[in-house]
């Protein structure tokens, strides 16, 4: 004990942390909030702590590559010891800490904790949010296996929507016009390094506000927030109703803390890590790329949306949802906390939970919308087949074996994902053609490593043939007048000829 104190005297006298530490640990707060409706914050950041640890150590054996990602998670299910009870904890700890950072942004709404002076303390407790769910979906990115690699064009697809900046948005998050390595570096780098970066310095922050202006005390009914008197009573009841952090109100958060994570370890035990599942492929569409809990509610949403009414809920409803959330405390930042004399504040949790929970649900059963069957039961209609070449009958088949049918549709029959292609020849000239199979884009996958160079002229040529009987297939205008030009200067005379 002597030698330990000497220590501490030590280390103390070059850090001066000593008085920081007490005053954190002695700081009153009030005797209603050692509540066990409190304890959810401190359970988040424990998970946080467990994800930090957890990663590192997958992060020893990980290979960020494209090449490699599959290979070296089977190797931590498979070939390392206890490696898939790493992974296990590391995937179970993402779910239970967005479904905690939830509950606890409910519990701080329901509580009133976002009136003043704590607005900024729920301004970048919504940023925590944010961050925590951008963790889980790059999390799952880096699984990189069939569900990741389609779940990721989807969210490109999104992405791609917003007006302007879409195609750089999708630039920016993929490295590039397809998903490739660059794809899953970035990932790599958002994960590991920039949103734990910004988590850590945001949870500092969140925690210095919190020690700074207290904990929110027990929402009263009467008990109205005022901002020109609000702080004097606080003060007042932590002095006469108040008790110290430590040892009065930690003890639940241990408890609390400590449940979690042994429920986390249960979990890990018993369902094991996920995946991941096939290796990539954009030739397999037979797949149903379901995510992670967190985002089954939106998986179900685009299922049962209609086509029309996709892009403006997509772009829209998250801007107006974020628009409200930052406001909330700007103009509900006074008057009544509890949640008894709040009625439209819990119904609207109620009504929100309930939504979540029954699309997540749904996202459980929904099949993949549309329904990546049409291969199998569409065939290329023979209008299209008749006195093709054989090099256009081999794109035929080349169409039909790769499965191009599952997403687009012919004479309307197949896939909806992608745009009809009658009269695709009309709309994309020789060059682009090529380009749009071999590179992708949008919501199309790039093929240019699944098909060989005599698959992607068969097909392109196939492609080519695709356009009204009266109607003449598009062509590059540059080079017709390209090769004019080369004509006028073969057929005009050198001027030592002349």
């Amino acid at each position: 004990m002597r030698l330990i104190k000497k220590l501490g005297d030590w280390f103390n006298l070059r850090l001066q942390l000593e008085e920081p530490i007490r005053e954190t640990a002695e700081h009153r707060v009030p005797r209603s909030s050692a509540s066990w409706f409190y304890v959810f914050g401190s359970a988040a950041l424990t998970v946080f702590v467990l994800q930090v640890v957890t990663g590192i150590l997958l992060a020893l054996i990980y290979v960020p590559s494209a090449g490699e990602a599959w290979n070296s998670l089977q190797t931590l299910n498979h070939g390392v010891s206890l490696g898939w009870f790493i992974r296990a904890l590391h995937g179970w700890g993402s779910n239970f800490m967005v479904g905690i950072v939830l509950i606890h942004m409910m519990q701080v709404f329901l509580f009133g904790a976002y009136k003043f002076p704590r607005e900024l303390t729920w301004i970048v407790g919504v940023f925590l949010l944010l961050m925590t769910l951008g963790m889980a979906f790059t999390g799952q990115v880096m699984r990189f296996d069939q569900d990741a690699y389609w779940g990721l064009g989807i969210g490109a697809s999104i992405a791609s929507r917003v007006p302007v900046i879409g195609p750089w948005a999708v630039k920016l998050m993929l490295g590039g016009p397809i998903i490739a390595g660059a794809t899953l570096s970035r990932f790599f780098a958002l994960h590991v390094f920039v949103i734990p970066g910004l988590l850590m310095a945001f949870v500092g922050v969140h925690l210095l506000m919190v020690l700074k202006l207290g904990i929110n005390e027990w929402p009263m009914p009467g008990r109205i927030v005022r901002r020109s008197s609000y702080l004097q009573e606080y003060h007042e009841l932590t002095r006469t109703q108040g008790e110290p952090f430590v040892p009065n109100a930690v003890w639940k958060d241990i408890f609390f803390s400590g449940f979690i994570l042994a429920v986390i370890l249960a979990c890990a035990v018993h369902f094991g890590p996920f995946g991941p599942g096939g290796q990539p492929d954009p030739t397999i569409i037979q797949t149903a790329p379901r995510p992670d809990f967190f985002f089954l509610w939106l998986y179900a949403l685009l299922s049962y949306l209609p086509p029309a009414a996709e892009t403006p809920i997509l772009l829209l409803g998250p801007a107006i949802a974020l628009a409200f959330l930052l406001s909330l405390p700007f103009f509900a930042g006074e008057g009544e906390k509890s949640w008894r004399r709040r009625p439209i504040a819990v119904l609207s949790v109620l009504l929100i939970a309930v939504a979540f929970g029954t699309m997540t649900h749904l996202g459980q059963h929904t099949p993949w919308s549309p329904v990546m069957d049409a291969w199998s039961s569409f065939p290329i209609p023979p209008v299209y087949l008749r006195g093709a070449t054989s090099l256009e009958r081999e794109g035929a088949v080349v169409f039909q074996a790769k499965q191009c049918h599952n997403c687009h549709s012919l004479k309307g029959q197949g896939g909806k994902r992608g745009p009809a292609l009658d009269r695709v020849a009309v709309r994309l000239t020789h060059d682009q053609l090529i380009r749009q199979v071999i590179q992708g884009g949008g919501n199309m996958p790039a093929y240019g490593k699944n098909l060989t160079p005599a698959e992607t002229t068969a097909l392109v040529s196939f492609l080519e043939t695709l356009h009204p009987p009266v109607q003449a297939p598009a062509v590059n205008a540059s080079r017709a007048v390209a090769a004019r030009v080369d004509s006028e200067k073969d057929s005009t005379p050198a001027q030592g000829d002349r």
